[in-house]
């Protein structure tokens, strides 16, 4: 019975001493590794690697007619998903540098010692089936269910959420109805909403604009356009954006924040479908559907009078939630690996390779600023890399910085006395519990509420509403 190949691909072997080629096949051979190629002519690799594709490669640097420096830049140019491992007898620094600097995966020297040769073909391999792994999911998950998958390539993920926002984005691009995206700072907010634009087969523009801290004039102005006159400077005749987006899709950000005065503008818009540019006194008609973004609750700033409700009924006719990164760590190796390739290429360097104990450390943090910030982290620590695995040490300094303590994520457990919350024998009632949530939140935080809202997952104003209304009457 024919042995299973193993791994699925061939491990490429060049070397042109034989008796190394074949002790570093009996090595992995005795391993179980039993899927190899040996080649002694550094002048057929190209060629061997454009009739089949490879697992990873062994190469040897000093080899007669084509040098392993010259066959590593070739294959990570032709082919950049193969991990290529040194094995030379080169004991120079300089030499593992420039290799490591020219995307090599790892570096062995000779003589090879076994145990060493295969920690890295086992890492080199894991990695391949890492990155099979997640372009076989994103395939499969965003083909599943969607009709323009390809439309959602910008939004990295696998999480089953964010699979059902985009069905149900899909659903909903072809209405002209206003939509509402809800969700924390940096979880892409703008990203749905352009695709949204993508979907809906406008010929128009998608115009995006942040409304926060914008005053009703400035608002007016920038919206609606003026008049020649309305203002003084106002020497000519301006188009606003709804000009801009006409016939498209204009996109407001932070809606939470927009002025009184403003939102009764707002609602005629929506309402009427038409606007005054500043200084006049004639109707215009408005052709842009508008999608609305805002990292508050909206009932809460009904609560407290800062919202009005028939605008909130108005923006929402489709309502979108995009959960935080915390929600949805199993898309942390995906935007790892993306953000990790991106800031390599925009900096003009080889892909480093991420360290193991990476993605756990990620996962203990809260991401206040979610997938935006994660981006930042990811291409500030590459920035810093010079060779080898990517540094821990970045990482852990920006996440001991935010100031929002995090325990790492419990683990399931089984058994007796498997808790991960301990109760005293009468147990409280749900709103002391939320007392004693939010004093710990506190505590933690030193008594700073924007942090310790953060902590728990609201917004200041629900914490310090919360606060207000638990004090003891006089």
């Amino acid at each position: 019975m024919p042995l299973t190949p193993n791994p699925p691909r061939p491990i490429l072997i060049v070397d042109d001493e034989v008796n190394i080629l074949l002790a570093v096949d009996t090595t992995l051979q005795m391993a179980g590794l039993n899927h190899t190629i040996t080649c002694q002519d550094s002048r057929r690799v190209m060629d061997v690697l454009a009739d089949s594709p490879v697992e990873t490669i062994l190469l040897d640097l000093n080899m007669p007619n084509v040098d392993g420096h010259r066959l590593l830049d070739d294959v990570r140019r032709d082919y950049p998903d193969i991990p290529v491992i040194i094995v030379t007898g080169a004991v120079d620094v300089d030499t593992a540098v420039r290799c490591i600097k020219a995307g090599a995966f790892d570096y062995i020297v000779k003589p090879v010692e076994p145990e060493r040769l295969l920690t890295a073909v086992h890492r080199a391999i894991a990695f391949q089936q890492l990155q099979r792994e997640n372009r076989s999911l994103r395939h499969h998950l965003l083909g599943d269910g969607l009709e323009h998958p390809e439309v959602f390539t910008a939004i990295i993920t696998r999480n089953k959420k964010m699979l059902a926002i985009f069905q149900y984005v899909e659903a909903i691009a072809a209405t002209s109805q206003p939509v509402l995206i809800r969700g924390e700072t940096g979880v892409g907010k703008e990203l749905i909403a352009q695709t949204i634009h993508q979907l809906s087969g406008l010929k128009g523009r998608f115009v995006a604009v942040n409304i926060a801290g914008l005053d009703d004039t400035v608002f007016s102005d920038t919206l609606f356009g003026h008049v020649k006159g309305a203002f003084t400077g106002a020497e000519s005749p301006r188009g606003g954006l709804i000009e801009q987006a006409d016939g498209g899709t204009l996109f407001l950000d932070e809606i939470g924040d927009l002025a009184p005065a403003s939102q009764v503008k707002l609602l005629r818009l929506l309402q009427e479908g038409e606007y005054f540019a500043l200084g006049s006194d004639v109707a215009r008609p408005a052709n842009a559907r508008i999608i609305a973004a805002t990292n508050q609750r909206l009932t809460e700033l009904l609560d407290l009078g800062r919202f009005r409700k028939d605008l909130n009924y108005r923006l929402q006719t489709h309502r979108i939630y995009i959960p935080p990164l915390r929600e949805r760590l199993d898309d942390i190796p995906l935007l790892l690996d993306h953000f990790v390739a991106d800031a390599a290429e925009r900096l003009g360097k080889p892909k480093p390779t991420v360290p193991q104990e990476l993605i756990p450390l990620l996962a203990s943090h809260a991401f206040p600023g979610n997938v935006r910030e994660l981006e930042s982290m990811v291409f500030d620590a590459v920035s810093r890399h010079r060779s080898g695995e990517l540094s821990l040490d970045s990482f852990r300094a920006h996440i001991g910085r935010d100031g929002l303590p995090r325990s790492p994520l419990p683990a399931h457990t089984t058994g007796n006395g498997g808790h991960t919350l301990l109760f005293p024998t009468n147990l409280p009632t749900i709103r002391e519990a939320t007392q004693m949530l939010i004093r710990e939140a506190l505590d933690r935080c030193g008594g700073n509420q924007s942090k310790a809202a953060r902590l728990l997952g609201v917004s200041q104003q629900a914490l310090s509403k919360r606060l207000k209304s638990d004090k003891p009457e006089k």
